[in-house]
């Protein structure tokens, strides 16, 4: 597992070459658990500190919230609800608008390599990436049109969901890909 680890990352602007399962998927999947922590951390730091916010809320206002704690735990109830109490989304977006092309970074020439290795052209890894990239755009500006009140943030639901489908149809269908056996009769081109 380690020697795939290493190979990937010593490898990451070799587009050229094969990969076999065996060495794409520890590599693959160490970048992904790396990558889910961070995305993690980020978002778990942002609610938490939202979370805070909510609780000094309804320490202030009685009338409004109900704070119940029992053992280790910690239950707020907000009977009139304000947009104050609103998480604040914008670091955990940039983090998402940072971790993603760093993902993709590390992972590109390693799909490259193995989707050879499987008889498939490299392109076949771009679609999720362009879907990627547009949800990315999106989402954000419709999540901030909705906070800000904006009625024109609806406009963007359907379009950011029909992405998200043809993202994870895209997505689906690489990983479907990248899991085929070896072509040993396979195109060479570009291997070294």
């Amino acid at each position: 597992m380690l020697a795939s680890i290493g190979h990937g990352l010593a490898n990451l602007a070799r587009f050229s070459g094969r990969d076999p399962r065996e060495r794409f998927w520890p590599y693959a999947l160490a970048v992904l658990i790396a990558a889910f922590a961070a995305m993690f951390l980020s978002f778990g730091l942002g609610f938490a500190d939202s979370f805070q916010k909510t609780i000094a809320y309804a320490e202030a206002h009685p009338e409004k919230a109900t704070v119940t704690r029992s053992g280790g735990s910690v239950s707020v109830t907000i009977h009139e609800p304000s947009p104050e109490l609103m998480p604040d989304m914008t670091p955990m977006f940039v983090g998402l608008r940072v971790l993603a092309p760093l993902i993709v970074a590390l992972l590109a020439a390693a799909v490259v390599r193995r989707l050879r290795d499987a008889g498939r052209s490299g392109l076949w890894g771009l679609p999720p990436v362009v879907f990627l990239g547009i949800a990315l755009s999106l989402f954000p500006a419709m999540f901030e049109g909705f906070m800000a009140g904006d009625e024109r943030a609806i406009g963007l639901f359907l379009p950011l969901f029909a992405n998200n489908m043809a993202y994870l149809a895209s997505l689906g269908l690489l990983v479907f890909m990248l899991c085929k056996d070896s072509k040993p009769d396979a195109k060479k081109t570009g291997e070294a």
